[in-house]
C-alpha cells in the first residue's frame, strides 16, 4: 500500500462503564482450558458453571464448633448472641428469624443470627449468619475522581471473609490519599501474558489517577469488594512493613469476625471439616493419628470426641505449624494430644529399628558444662520441661587425645551416655550446649515447651493406630472465596494425586486390622477424590468403603475420564460406591466449601 495513503480509520474507544456497572462485585473464575474441559466432563457443563461461580463468593454464614469439654452449646450460643448484639454486628445483616422458626424467644437482635446446626450428630455446631452480596454506593466527593486502593488477590479473598486490608496486600493507591479518606477497594487478578503464563501486571506503589489509563482499569470492572477509611496516608502505606491500611466500613459480604472471642471455648471451622472428624468416630482410650494435622482443628475435634481420654498423635512437617497445634491444644485444655514434626510420607517406622518409635533420641538432654572456675557443673535440660531423672540419663565427658590442656576448660567433645546403655554415646555440639543454656535460663514456654522447640519423630510402627485421619494436602480448589484458578494444570493435578496416593499407602500401613481410615480433601478435583478411592479399593483388597455418620454431603462422581489425549484413563466410582462417600458441592444449598470424605474399614491384612 502507498505510504502516502491515509490510514484506515480506527474504531472509537468503547464508552467508559457506568458507575452502576463498574462498581460491582461480579467476578468470573478463570481456569486453564484443559482443566475446565476436564471438570465440565466430570460434573456437566452447567453444574460446573454453577460451582465455578459459587467458588468466587464466601459462605453466607460462619460455622463454629463448641469445645464441649469446657462449655455447653447452649451457653456458648447465649454468649455469641450477646457478642453479636453488643458489637452491633446485626446492623446491616438480614437475619432469617431462625430463633422464631425454632419456637425460641428472641431476647435481642443477636438471636436471629445465631442458631444451632440442624443436622443430626452435629449438636456442638453453631451457625452465625452473615449477609450479601450488598449493593454499595461508591460516592465520589465534590465531582473529583473516586479515590481508590487496589489490593492483591489473596488480600481480597481475606477481606471477603471479614478481614481488614493490611499494608502488604496493597498494590496501588490514588494520589493524595491521606489518613481518614474514604476509598473504594478493588482487586487485581492475574491476567494471561504473551508467554502463556499469568501475571498481575501491577508494580507495587503504582499511582492511580481515576482515569481509564490507570492500571487494570478495564479488568477491574465488577471487582470492587467494598470501601473503607484509610488508616494511614498513601506515603505510609508504601513505607511501613505492616499494619492496617484500610479499615473496611462497607463490604459486599458481611461476616462477623470472631478473633479472640471465647478463646478455648469455640473454634471457627468449615462444616465439612467438622463432619470429617465426626465420621472418624474416635472412641475414648483409642490411639488415633492425624497425619496432616495443621492448624489443629480436626486434631482438637478428635480429642474432644474422645473426652480427652486416649492418645491423639498429630503430625506436620512444619515446625511452626506443630507449634500452632500445641498452642491450640493448650487453649482448649486438651492433654491427650501429642504433636510431632514429621513428614507424613515418612511416618512408617521399620520394625527392625530399635528405640522409642515415637520420638527421636534427643527428647531429654543431660549436658555437662564446665564453669569459669574449672569446677564441673552438671546441668540437665529437657526439651519438654520435665525432669531428666525420669529418663535416668547421666552425663559423661569424653575427651579425645590428651587431658585438659589449659584452665579455659574448653570442651572438645561432649557425649550423652544412657545408664542402661553405657556404650551408646551421642555427640553434643557446642551450639547445642549454648542453646540448652539459653533454654534453661528462659524456662519453659507455653504448653510446657522449652522455648520454641518441638519434638521430632522417627515414625511409628505398622498397625499401631486404631484410627487414622488423612486430610491430605491437595489442590485446594474447593476453598472459597477464590478469585483465580488458572495456576492449576492437568499435570499439576496429576502430581497432587500421585502425592496423595503415597500418603495413603503410609496410612494403610499404620492402621491396625479392624481399624478405620478416613480420607478427606478440600478440592473439587475428582482425580484427588474418587480416583484415590478407586486406587485404594483396587490396590488393597482388605479395604472397603463403609457408611458414614453424619451424612450431610451428596454422593460421589460415577464413571471415568481419559486425560492427556486418552493416554491416561482415570477411573472413578460405581453407583454403589458413590453413595458411601460424601461430596460437598459449593453451589448446593448447604453453602459450604468444596470437600470430599471417604471412610474405609480395614479388614485382615495380607502378609
Amino acid at each position: 500500500m502507498d505510504s502516502s495513503s491515509p490510514a484506515a480509520p480506527q474504531p472509537p474507544p468503547p464508552p467508559p462503564a457506568s458507575g452502576t456497572e463498574r462498581y460491582t462485585y461480579s467476578p468470573r473464575l478463570r481456569w486453564q482450558p484443559e482443566v475446565e474441559e476436564y471438570f465440565s466432563a466430570a460434573y456437566g457443563a452447567d453444574r460446573f458453571a454453577c460451582i465455578s461461580e459459587a467458588l468466587t463468593r464466601p459462605s453466607c454464614y460462619s460455622c463454629i464448633r463448641v469445645n464441649t469439654l469446657k462449655s455447653s452449646t447452649d451457653a456458648v450460643m447465649l454468649k455469641l448472641m450477646d457478642f453479636v448484639y453488643e458489637n452491633g454486628l446485626s446492623a446491616g445483616i438480614n437475619g432469617l428469624g431462625i430463633a422464631e422458626q425454632n419456637g425460641q424467644d428472641q431476647a435481642h437482635d443477636g438471636s436471629s443470627l445465631v442458631h444451632k446446626c440442624p443436622h443430626a450428630g452435629l449438636e456442638n455446631v453453631l451457625f452465625v449468619r452473615g449477609s450479601g452480596p450488598h449493593v454499595l454506593h461508591y460516592d465520589n466527593q465534590s465531582g473529583q475522581p473516586l479515590k481508590e486502593v487496589i489490593v492483591s488477590r489473596k488480600c481480597a479473598e481475606s477481606v471477603l471473609r471479614g478481614a481488614q486490608v493490611y499494608v502488604p496486600g496493597v498494590l496501588a493507591c490514588s494520589s493524595h490519599v491521606e489518613k481518614g479518606d474514604k476509598v473504594a477497594v478493588s482487586v487485581a487478578i492475574e491476567q494471561p501474558t504473551e508467554g502463556g503464563g499469568w501475571a498481575v501486571g501491577i508494580t507495587r506503589g503504582t499511582v492511580l489517577q481515576g482515569l481509564q489509563s490507570d492500571a487494570h482499569y478495564d479488568e477491574r470492572k465488577g471487582l470492587y469488594i467494598g470501601q473503607g477509611i484509610t488508616a494511614m496516608s498513601r506515603t505510609g502505606i508504601f513505607r511501613v512493613p505492616h499494619g492496617i491500611a484500610v479499615d473496611m466500613t462497607d463490604r459486599v459480604y458481611k461476616l462477623p469476625s470472631f478473633n479472640d472471642v471465647l478463646e478455648g471455648e469455640i473454634f471457627l471451622q468449615n462444616l465439612p471439616s467438622i463432619v470429617a472428624a465426626r465420621v472418624l468416630d474416635p472412641q475414648p482410650g483409642e490411639r488415633v493419628l492425624d497425619m496432616c494435622a495443621a492448624p489443629g482443628g480436626k486434631t482438637t475435634a478428635i480429642a474432644i470426641l474422645m473426652g480427652d481420654k486416649g492418645e491423639v498423635i498429630a503430625l506436620d512437617r512444619s515446625h511452626n505449624k506443630v507449634m500452632d497445634i500445641l498452642k491450640l491444644a493448650a487453649e482448649m485444655d486438651l492433654n491427650c494430644i501429642k504433636a510431632y514434626k514429621l513428614d507424613a510420607l515418612k511416618s512408617v517406622r521399620k520394625p527392625t529399628e530399635a528405640g522409642n518409635p515415637d520420638v527421636t533420641d534427643n527428647r531429654t538432654e543431660a549436658i555437662e558444662m564446665v564453669a569459669d572456675d574449672s569446677a564441673p557443673c552438671l546441668a540437665t535440660v529437657d526439651a519438654r520441661a520435665t525432669s531428666a531423672i525420669e529418663d535416668k540419663l547421666t552425663t559423661k565427658r569424653v575427651q579425645s587425645g590428651k587431658e585438659q590442656a589449659d584452665s579455659n576448660c574448653e570442651i572438645e567433645q561432649s557425649f550423652l551416655v544412657d545408664d542402661k546403655k553405657p556404650d551408646a554415646k551421642r555427640y553434643v555440639s557446642k551450639a547445642d550446649l549454648r542453646k540448652n543454656l539459653r533454654r534453661m535460663k528462659n524456662g519453659p514456654g507455653r504448653n510446657n515447651c522449652s522455648g520454641d522447640r518441638v519434638e521430632k519423630s522417627k515414625g511409628f510402627f505398622p498397625n499401631s493406630f486404631d484410627r487414622v485421619l488423612l486430610d491430605a494436602p491437595c489442590s485446594a480448589l474447593g476453598l472459597r472465596p477464590r478469585l483465580f484458578a488458572g495456576e492449576e494444570t492437568l499435570e499439576s493435578l496429576k502430581t497432587h494425586a500421585r502425592y496423595q496416593k503415597r500418603m495413603f499407602d503410609q496410612a494403610v500401613k499404620l492402621v491396625r486390622p479392624g481399624g478405620v481410615i478416613v480420607y478427606s480433601t478440600c478440592t473439587i478435583n475428582p482425580g484427588e477424590n474418587e480416583a484415590l478411592v478407586r486406587y485404594a479399593l483396587d490396590t488393597y483388597k482388605f479395604l472397603s468403603l463403609v457408611s458414614q455418620h453424619p451424612k450431610v454431603g451428596g454422593p460421589g462422581i460415577v464413571g471415568s475420564y481419559e486425560l492427556f489425549g486418552k493416554t491416561y484413563p482415570e477411573k472413578w466410582l460405581t453407583e454403589h460406591e458413590a453413595e458411601l462417600v460424601q461430596r460437598f458441592d459449593p453451589s448446593s444449598s448447604l453453602d459450604t466449601i468444596g470437600f470430599f470424605i471417604a471412610k474405609f474399614g480395614v479388614g485382615q491384612k495380607e502378609d
